[in-house]
């Protein structure tokens, strides 16, 4: 079945005290094009993560947005390193002795605005259960984006099959139209050498038959149209498939457009001319959907 490339997920997880928010979209690309934003102290996760993209996804450019918040504010520890307090506590009754002070009181202050005594240490966090959570709330994230993905292609496939109806429709009016083709040339021709000749002067019918097979040859177009079918019945075979189909359907366009170009220049006939743009047209609508297709 045809997959669109476009599409958005969002998933929430929760570990310990840190709650993630896993957003993740996607749009048109050649390839599959993964890319990651998120904070720097989670990016051990990042590998794990594009593993699941490619899970469910095969084409297209995937932007995964991660962001956090913190439950809890106690996220820190306060380190004291006694003993160096100890020594700094000591040596300041020292320089007051040394420097005749007054006084002999140091404050806990005094001592705790020295570098290394107080320090601020961030709580280290379960990596294990940072990572599960972030790749849990990932695959439901990429879920999501992909339901978007597979209902918006479920709209596509329809939109296209539909289109098809009408390019046989066209190409059969085409068919019809070519058998009189020849035979419309035969009169005009006909017609136009009695026109500029003398009506009594009796036309060569060899040299007539050798100008109209000529003609026969050169404007006949029923391998394109045979051709022209055939992708058609390739295209809804191909649409149907489980697998990233829209490159093959791309290339099925191209050459339908191919076959589609002949037909207008071996064409001298206006309803066949007209008919060719409507071709043309509806191809055309078709290319632009194939082009969000998987």
């Amino acid at each position: 079945m045809a997959i669109s490339m476009t599409g958005y997920g969002r998933a929430e997880g929760l570990s310990e005290d840190i709650n993630f928010l896993i957003e993740s979209k996607s749009v048109n690309h050649r390839y599959l094009d993964i890319n990651i934003r998120m904070p720097k102290k989670f990016s051990f996760a990042e590998e794990e993560m594009k593993k699941i993209v490619k899970k469910y996804i095969k084409r297209g450019r995937v932007d995964l947005f991660v962001s956090y918040e913190k439950l809890k504010e106690e996220n820190f520890d306060i380190l004291l390193d006694l003993d160096l307090a100890d020594k700094y506590h000591k040596s300041l009754l020292k320089l007051g002795k040394e420097i005749n002070l007054k006084t002999d009181d140091v404050k806990i202050m005094d001592v705790a605005k020295f570098p290394e005594v107080v320090k601020l240490k961030e709580k280290e966090e379960n990596e294990d259960l940072i990572m599960n959570t972030i790749l849990e709330a990932t695959k439901q994230s990429i879920k999501k984006l992909f339901e978007m993905r597979a209902l918006e292609g479920k709209k596509l496939e329809e939109d296209i099959k539909l289109r098809c109806e009408t390019l046989k429709e066209y190409m059969e009016k085409i068919e019809k139209l070519s058998d009189t083709v020849v035979l419309d040339y035969k009169e005009k021709l006909e017609n136009r050498i009695k026109d500029i000749l003398d009506s009594n002067i009796e036309i060569d019918e060899n040299k007539m038959a050798h100008e109209v097979a000529f003609f026969a040859d050169r404007s006949n177009i029923t391998e394109e149209i045979v051709r022209f079918k055939s992708h058609i019945q390739q295209l809804q075979k191909t649409i149907d498939e489980d697998d990233a189909v829209g490159r093959k359907l791309d290339f099925l366009i191209q050459e339908m457009n191919r076959e589609v170009n002949t037909v207008g220049s071996k064409s001298s006939n206006l309803d066949i001319t007209n008919l060719v743009v409507n071709l043309k047209s509806e191809l055309e609508k078709i290319r632009e959907q194939i082009q969000n297709i998987e």
